[in-house]
């Protein structure tokens, strides 16, 4: 017979901070990067939108690194089907942690979790189950995971922001549809922006955070 054994380990995440010259800071962006991609590539992304200067901006890298094609770069993923639950668990906590060591509590009036892809659910997972308020969500690309949806309890909702292009392939309709069936059930403010391209930050949506941000209020 075989067994299988979970074993806890302690690991290390890689998190990219760029802060702000802005006195006072707008507040906290806190992204996480889709499949195959890196904190690099989420800090990025996150500079070009508009009024993203003003923020203080944390970009966390999954635990989960490997090699893209040919040894060019190292990437991650956040998780698998494998021991689902606890990969959850796990991701939360760190989500907290990102949070405990990096934003300065006297500074954690408004902090927005971002999400593209693969990242979209944590966005919603460190906003509805982590420990620490959100202000808002931004979700480009990808739906709300299925343990959000059932979850009777968790954190107040913050508003939601959620992107998906015309030419979206991963991020249907009909998810997109039962996301904003969610949401409206539960009273969420929340915005839907469809804009022309794929699976990718595009300019367009990046205006619509931009102005969507500027928006907010304070944290919940």
């Amino acid at each position: 017979m075989t067994d299988i054994r979970l074993i806890e380990t302690p690991t290390h995440g890689r998190v990219l901070v760029a802060r702000t010259a802005a006195a006072p800071a707008a507040g906290w962006l806190v992204t996480f990067h889709g499949y195959a991609q890196s904190a690099d590539d989420a800090l990025a992304e996150i500079a070009k939108i508009p009024g993203a200067g003003n923020w203080d901006v944390a970009a966390v890298q999954a635990l989960n690194r490997f090699y893209s094609r040919g040894d060019e770069k190292v990437i991650a993923n956040w998780m698998t089907r494998q021991d689902r639950e606890l990969a959850i668990a796990d991701n939360i906590t760190y989500a907290d942690r990102v949070i405990d060591e990096i934003v300065p509590a006297a500074g954690r009036g408004r902090i927005v979790f971002v999400g593209f892809s693969q990242g979209v659910a944590m966005a919603y997972r460190a906003a509805r189950m982590g420990r620490h308020g959100a202000a808002g969500v931004i979700a480009l690309g990808g739906d709300i995971p299925p343990e959000i949806k059932t979850a009777s309890g968790g954190r107040p909702w913050p508003p939601v922001l959620i992107g998906v292009g015309d030419a979206e392939t991963w991020y249907t309709p009909e998810k997109v549809r039962a996301d904003e069936e969610c949401l409206g059930a539960a009273g969420v403010t929340h915005e839907v922006v469809r804009y022309v391209g794929g699976h990718l930050w595009t300019d367009e949506f990046r205006a619509a955070a931009g102005r969507w941000l500027g928006g907010l209020g304070a944290v919940r």
